[in-house]
C-alpha cells in the first residue's frame, strides 16, 4: 500500500468536510481520490448507512483504496461520474467533491514524467491506457496547436516563439525526455524564472494530454442530475481556467453567457452559490503545505 502521508496531502481538509455538510447516512463522491486523505475524512464522518464512492483513473491510486464496506473505489475518470454512479445503483447523491490538483506522488515518481525535477520520459498521462502522451503532442502537434495549448494552458507569453522552437527542433530528432526538452528551449527561458517557466510548460502539456478542461465540464453537467436537492457541489481547482468554469458553472449553470431566464424573467440555474469569493487556505496550512497557494475552493448547493 502506499503511504497516504507521502501519496498526498489533502488541501483544505477542514474546509472541504466544512463545505460538503455530511450527513451520517449520506452518499458522497469524491472525484479524484489520489492518496484518499479527503476520502478518509469522509469515512470517518459517515456512519454506518453512509457510503463513498471515489473516482480515479491512476492505477497507482488503486494501491492505496480504503478497507471499508461503505467505500467503492472506481478506476475511471470522473468525466463518467453518471455512468458508474448507475452501475452502482445510486440515482443521487448528498455531495460531490473534487480536488484538481495533481497528486505529490504522481510529481515525486520520476517515470512519470510529470515533474521538472527529474530526468524521465515525457508521459505525464494520469490514466496510463491512454496512447496520447507528452512525448506525441511535441512531436505531431503542428504549431499552432501547441501555440495554443501553450497559451490556453500554460499561460505562457512568447507561446508563439515556444512552439516554433520545438517544431523547429524536432527535425533534428524526437524530443524524448525532460532534459531534451529544458535543452530545446532553455534560450527562451527568462533568467530568474526558470522553475516558474518550466512548470508553465508542462502544465500546459499535462492538461492537453488529459483532456482535463473537457474532462472538467463534462463531470460538472452530469452533477445537475446526479446530485439530490440540497445536495452540495465542492470543488477546488489551481489553474485559472479551471476556477473559471467552476466559477461560471456553479453561478448560472454554464460555461459561458448569461444565467437563462424563463417567461416570466425568473433565472434558471441549477445552484445557489455558498460563498460568493472562492475560499483559499489559512497561514497555517501554507506553512506546511505548499501545494495549497494556488488552490481555490468553491461550494455550491443544488436547488430543489
Amino acid at each position: 500500500m502506499v503511504n497516504p502521508t507521502t501519496y498526498h496531502v489533502p488541501v483544505m481538509l477542514y474546509e472541504c468536510m466544512e463545505a460538503l455538510a455530511i450527513r451520517r447516512d449520506g452518499v458522497y463522491v469524491d472525484l479524484t481520490f489520489g492518496g484518499g486523505g479527503h476520502s478518509r475524512e469522509i469515512l470517518r464522518q459517515l456512519g454506518s448507512e453512509g457510503r463513498l464512492i471515489a473516482f480515479d483513473q491512476d492505477p497507482d491510486a488503486a494501491r492505496n483504496a480504503l478497507d471499508d464496506p461503505r467505500f467503492t473505489l472506481v478506476h475511471q475518470n470522473f468525466r463518467f461520474l453518471k455512468n458508474h454512479l448507475r452501475l452502482l445503483g445510486i440515482r443521487e447523491v448528498d455531495g460531490v467533491l473534487g480536488d484538481l490538483g495533481v497528486s505529490s506522488h504522481q510529481f515525486d515518481s520520476p517515470e512519470r514524467g510529470f515533474s521538472i525535477r527529474y530526468d524521465a520520459g515525457l508521459d505525464m498521462r494520469m490514466d496510463q491506457v491512454s496512447e496520447l502522451d507528452a512525448k506525441r503532442v511535441l512531436d505531431t502537434y503542428s504549431e499552432e496547436d501547441l501555440h495554443r495549448i501553450f497559451g490556453m494552458y500554460g499561460e505562457i507569453q512568447n507561446a508563439r516563439s515556444l512552439a516554433k522552437t520545438i517544431v523547429t527542433a524536432r527535425l533534428n530528432g524526437v524530443i524524448e525526455t525532460v532534459v531534451d526538452l529544458k535543452e530545446v528551449i532553455k534560450r527562451l527561458v527568462p533568467r530568474g524564472k526558470e522553475h516558474k517557466y518550466h512548470a508553465q510548460v508542462f502544465q500546459a502539456l499535462r492538461i492537453e494530454v488529459n483532456r482535463e478542461l473537457e474532462a472538467l465540464q463534462e463531470c460538472l453537467e452530469q452533477t445537475v442530475s446526479v446530485l439530490k436537492p440540497g445536495g452540495r457541489l465542492v470543488i477546488m481547482s489551481y489553474h485559472s481556467l479551471e476556477d473559471r468554469l467552476v466559477k461560471n458553472f456553479m453561478q448560472k449553470g454554464k460555461f459561458k453567457g448569461e444565467v437563462e431566464k424563463d417567461f416570466f424573467g425568473n433565472e434558471i440555474k441549477p445552484f445557489h452559490v455558498i460563498s460568493r469569493k472562492a475560499i483559499t487556505a489559512g497561514a497555517e496550512e501554507l506553512k506546511i503545505n505548499n501545494r495549497a497557494r494556488s488552490a481555490k475552493l468553491r461550494v455550491a448547493e443544488r436547488i430543489a
